[in-house]
């Protein structure tokens, strides 16, 4: 089992003030203003960018891709991909462990998580064990249906050869399969909030274009100080096609006045 690394502090250890603070970001006025109360069946999302800071900062950025995954219906099995920002463990590793939180055990897809494991990408839970950028995503998930079953991948080298990677395997082995591929990650970091806007918006271009090479040329080219272009880069490479579309971007100034600020982004992709 893969116990909580930041529970107390990225959000909050006890069930039910988890479960307050979860639906505080979805009615804050950064948020969607409105619960989850409906279950779609269109199923027509395929993919989410979603912010990974603490709950207090990007959780109402957070709660729009959410909402739009209730609204769509939930899918059999998530993959998440995260940075890893704590730089333990093999360079792109699936976790082999089921994950608890305050709401519960999210489940671990065994079958996806081992038909995943080819060439650079092996098992191997001590890149996870204080990784919060997959962690934090979970209790979301959970908030929607308790029974989660996933399949988490810390992604420890982020360059186009390693996302193509891991875009081509994910892609491969979720044909036939109800899944959604969930990439975690944050936008420019301790930059003033009117720079952090425009750097991210290019970035946030090349998503919605869905194109990988052109998003990590961005990202390289205006020195975009994103935590988890990898994971994104991946994530539109196993999506091919997808369209994107942004639902909310904001940063850590809209809460706390700052003079300098993380980013955050809230995007869908659909089929």
């Amino acid at each position: 089992m893969r116990l909580p690394a930041v529970a107390g502090q990225f959000y909050a250890a006890d069930k039910e003030a988890l479960i307050t603070e979860i639906e505080a970001c979805y009615a804050s006025p950064l948020g969607p203003g409105r619960l989850p109360d409906r279950r779609g069946k269109k199923r027509s999302l395929a993919g989410l960018v979603v912010p990974h800071a603490g709950y207090m900062y990007s959780g109402p950025v957070a709660a729009h891709a959410y909402l739009a995954l209730a609204e769509d219906g939930l899918p059999d099995t998530f993959v998440i991909l995260g940075p890893n920002h704590t730089g333990s463990g093999l360079p792109l590793a699936v976790a082999t462990d089921d994950f608890q939180t305050p709401l519960g055990v999210a489940k671990v897809d065994t079958d996806l998580a081992e038909e995943l494991m080819q060439g650079l990408i092996e098992g191997d839970m001590e890149a996870h064990r204080y990784e919060h950028s997959l962690e934090v995503q979970i209790p979301f998930l959970q908030h929607l249906g308790p029974e989660v079953s996933m399949v988490a991948l810390c992604m420890g080298v982020q360059d186009y050869q390693a996302a193509s990677e891991v875009g081509a395997r994910v892609q491969d082995v979720l044909k036939g399969r109800d899944a959604l591929v969930l990439a975690s990650t944050d936008f420019s970091h301790y930059v003033p909030p009117e720079v952090a806007a425009v750097r991210d918006r290019r970035a946030i271009d090349q998503i919605l274009a869905g194109d990988p090479k052109a998003f990590l040329n961005a990202v390289e080219r205006e020195r975009i100080s994103m935590c988890g272009y990898g994971p994104v880069a991946a994530a539109l490479v196993a999506l091919e096609g997808a369209k994107g579309e942004l639902l909310r971007y904001g940063h850590s100034g809209d809460v706390a006045p700052m003079r300098h600020v993380v980013g955050y982004a809230a995007i869908t992709l659909r089929r």
